[in-house]
């Protein structure tokens, strides 16, 4: 289950930062969408922990009531067997009643008091038979009573593992689809990797990170200081992208513009770090799409201007790996969802 917790975890926030939006002025719209998608995110770890608790105490009290049910069986058994061995005691008192009765019809003389002996014995046999009836007679209706119970015990077990069962196979449809977007965005990586092959180690890296696929290309790869034209060796790996995305319909794209935490001091109307990462993230948002079949709603534009920094440091090195832009790959997260919700 902790596998589960973290990958859904994970979806979520994907979710959530695909929400951003390009402009700056928007950012705090998109701020309290953040927020409102990290809600859901804690509605839905709270919902899966909460399912499996639920299953857990029905399999409890499935033990408890599979425990009864053991015992009213066995108390049924034994009733049984008391049963049986009335309905033999009866037998022979109506043997010995009709024994008496022969005795008594064959009695053609004889002293009062035998007669009256007699006539008490018969009476007495009587009444023993109507006690024995009667004790038939009750334990037949506690016995009657007994198996009502039992079915309706039996069917709330039958109900209990019906749920069970459905929410076992909700469980092993959300482990299944998890584990299918694991395998594909390894195969995305891949594929990403192969078409940048010439750009790694040159100023571009591919990686996963939390169920996504980050290709992080560095500024000196795609732009000069200060500037959000992109460079032609960087608008190269950005086209030999292009197929792999074309190919991959479900994926949904993220670009991303990262700086430094030096105040911008350029011109040409830009106003901050904040304009300059969203202007590089538009630059090669249309680079994406002239020309190709990527759907652009499936793409997002985002600027993260020096406040989602690699290297906290402040040397020279650190701000150089800072200044960045990050294409994000994110698996479509709409049928785990759609489970999620299911009750």
């Amino acid at each position: 289950m902790k596998h589960f917790y973290r990958h859904v975890q994970v979806l979520i926030i994907g979710l959530a930062i695909l929400s951003a939006c390009v402009p700056a002025k928007e950012f705090q719209t998109l701020q309290d969408k953040n927020v409102k998608c990290e809600e859901e995110r804690d509605k839905l770890s709270v919902e899966n922990e909460s399912l499996t608790t639920k299953t857990s105490e029905l399999e409890s009290k499935n033990r408890i009531l599979q425990a009864k049910v053991d015992a009213l069986t066995a108390d049924s058994a034994q009733r049984a067997i008391t049963f049986n061995r009335i309905n033999d005691e009866l037998a022979m008192l109506k043997e010995r009643y009709a024994e008496l009765q022969n005795l008594q019809d064959g009695v053609i003389s004889g002293s009062k008091d035998e007669t009256k002996k007699l006539l008490l014995q018969i009476q007495k046999t009587q009444e023993e038979l109507q006690e024995k009836e009667d004790a038939l007679k009750e334990l037949e209706r506690r016995l009657y009573q007994r198996k009502m119970g039992l079915d309706i015990v039996q069917a709330n077990l039958d109900s209990m593992k019906r749920e069970l069962d459905a929410r076992d196979a909700r469980l092993a449809e959300l482990e299944r689809m998890l584990y299918s977007k694991d395998s594909l965005m390894k195969a995305l990586r891949e594929k990403v990797a192969d078409a940048l092959f010439g750009f790694e180690g040159k100023g571009l890296t591919v990686s996963i990170q939390n169920g996504k696929v980050y290709v992080s290309l560095e500024e000196k790869l795609m732009f000069k200081s200060g500037s959000y034209e992109i460079d032609s060796k960087g608008a190269a790996a950005i086209k030999q992208l292009v197929p792999v995305l074309e190919q991959n319909p479900d994926i949904n794209i993220m670009v991303e513009g990262h700086t430094d935490d030096v105040p911008y001091r350029g011109t040409g109307g830009l106003q901050d770090n904040w304009d300059l990462s969203v202007k590089r993230a538009t630059t090669i948002v249309r680079l994406l799409l002239s020309g190709s079949k990527i759907n652009p709603v499936r793409v997002t534009a985002a600027g993260r201007s020096q406040y989602l920094p690699i290297d906290n440091g402040k040397t020279p090195e650190a701000r150089q790996k800072n200044r960045r832009t990050e294409i994000i790959l994110t698996p479509k997260m709409d049928e785990i969802l759609q489970l999620l919700e299911t009750n």
